[in-house]
């Protein structure tokens, strides 16, 4: 299986925030921005693997900044590592000056994803090779932060969180 890069899975999601979408601060409700979040990531897991795949998890959601209504909001996702069924998936959220147009980051996540065939098993995916240096940090932590969620669910021994213990030696 040839290995990818983050390139090949970038998805790119542009939308306005419409009046039904806000709470009554005149705000983009999260689940809302979860929901199209999930959206870019799922098809970025998608362009990567070429199988179905599903959400396995919300790994981190930072809401930075408020989504006014009005705003055009850009939802870029690609995927930044891959392991053997699963895939971490990089989420940057931009809001765009009504004005001015320059974009501005105000959120981001990173989600897990799983490529399943039709009966719902994990198959095998190409692994990816980063090429920027943003996608090569992000790689790297992708690692670090995979092996932190399995020591929490206990289905790795601490000792053997090698990429965890390098921060601390």
């Amino acid at each position: 299986m040839q290995p990818k890069t983050p390139s090949e899975s970038v998805a790119v999601l542009t939308d306005l925030v419409l009046p039904g979408e806000t709470n009554p601060l005149n705000n983009l409700f999260g689940g809302e921005l979860l929901a199209r979040m999930d959206r870019a990531a799922s098809i970025a897991a998608r362009r990567h693997s070429r199988r179905i795949v599903v959400t396995a998890s919300v790994n981190h959601v930072a809401f930075n900044r408020a989504i006014p209504l009005g705003s055009v909001v850009t939802i870029e996702a690609k995927v930044s590592r891959s392991f053997k069924s699963s895939m971490e998936i990089y989420i940057d959220v931009w809001i765009e000056d009504r004005e001015s147009g320059i974009k501005n980051k105000a959120n981001e996540a990173i989600y897990t994803f799983v490529a399943v065939d039709e009966t719902g098993r994990p198959v095998e995916i190409p692994g990816i090779v980063p090429e920027t240096e943003l996608e090569k940090q992000r790689y790297d932590a992708a690692l670090r932060r995979k092996q932190l969620s399995l020591v929490l669910a206990g289905k790795m021994n601490p000792h053997d969180a090698t990429e965890l213990k390098a921060l601390f030696i």
